[in-house]
């Protein structure tokens, strides 16, 4: 049994120290009632190690600490037991976290955490894999690695390495031949990009990327319907002006469950900003209230 609640933290999120970030934590908690058992990863695989053996304890919950890779591990270890998962938004972009509307702060975050209130919501699954937010094929993958290879070669920021790994991408252009199954038919695309969210995102707006709701049971399908550059950008701009449904080249479905084949046997997929080489045919469902997470009052 452990001394407080389990708070496994990646080290190398948030923009303080590690050794300051854990004691304003710990401080944190302590000042809203409760005692932080508090755990620290500096890898990917440590971080999985330290979540396992914090659910073989069996505690009420477990608290994440990081950016949207790390809540996902840590969402796909709880996904399916009683165990809730507490969130400490300390990455660069937060979504899972925006858009339950859990505080950013690290202070208010612990707040809503020792609060207790729970709301179950949905998780997405690819081959097995499971992902929080969303997964994508063709362009957004290439863009992740090469981001990837010029944070860890270059030294780059992250936000850096994506904007020039965009500019990268947007001259090679990558396209693909897919095959979709969705809701009893099967439709074929040469495409740049398949997007598979996590229930429904905002296409248009100024509010694009966002989710009003993670617990609707299904997952949205986008697709870009030609391969060129322009009309990428005329997608781009339709979507800022609220016109993007009415657009011949993109495609948007709502589905419980649909399956993506291409000609390659393998091929890069990403997974909340992760990516990894998977096996065609990418089979995805989501998993209605599968997962129980910690949000303030007004969400719930």
């Amino acid at each position: 049994m452990t001394t407080g609640i389990p708070v496994v933290i990646n080290a190398g999120a948030g923009s303080a120290g590690a050794a300051d970030l854990a004691n304003t934590i710990a401080q944190s908690f302590l000042a809203h009632g409760a005692r932080a058992d508090l755990r620290s990863a500096s890898t990917g695989s440590e971080l999985v190690a330290m979540i396992r053996a914090a659910v073989s304890e069996h505690p009420r919950a477990i608290v994440a600490g990081g950016g949207d890779g790390t809540i996902s591990s840590a969402a796909a270890l709880l996904a399916g037991t009683d165990i809730s998962l507490g969130v400490l938004p300390l990455g660069t972009l937060n979504h899972f976290a925006k858009d339950l509307r859990i505080p950013l702060a690290i202070d208010k975050a612990v707040q809503c955490i020792v609060g207790g209130n729970t709301m179950l919501v949905d998780v997405g699954e690819v081959n097995d894999r499971v992902f929080i937010n969303n997964s994508s094929l063709g362009l957004y993958p290439d863009m992740v690695r090469d981001r990837e290879r010029q944070q860890h070669r270059l030294g780059r920021g992250k936000l850096n390495s994506l904007l020039w790994a965009s500019v990268a991408a947007f001259r090679k252009w990558p396209f693909m031949t897919v095959a979709l199954e969705v809701r009893g038919g099967e439709r074929r695309y040469r495409t740049p990009l398949v997007f598979i969210g996590n229930n429904e995102y905002r296409m248009e707006g100024f509010e694009i990327g966002e989710r009003e709701r993670l617990d609707g049971g299904q997952l949205s399908v986008y697709v870009v319907k030609k391969p060129g550059r322009a009309p990428l950008v005329i997608l781009a701009l339709q979507a800022l002006i609220g016109r993007l449904r009415q657009s011949r080249d993109f495609e948007a479905v709502l589905a419980a469950e649909c399956v993506i084949e291409t000609p390659h046997a393998r091929l890069l997929v990403a997974t909340d900003g992760e990516v990894a080489t998977m096996s065609s045919p990418l089979r995805y469902r989501i998993r209605p209230s599968s997962l129980r997470v910690l949000v303030p009052v007004s969400r719930r």
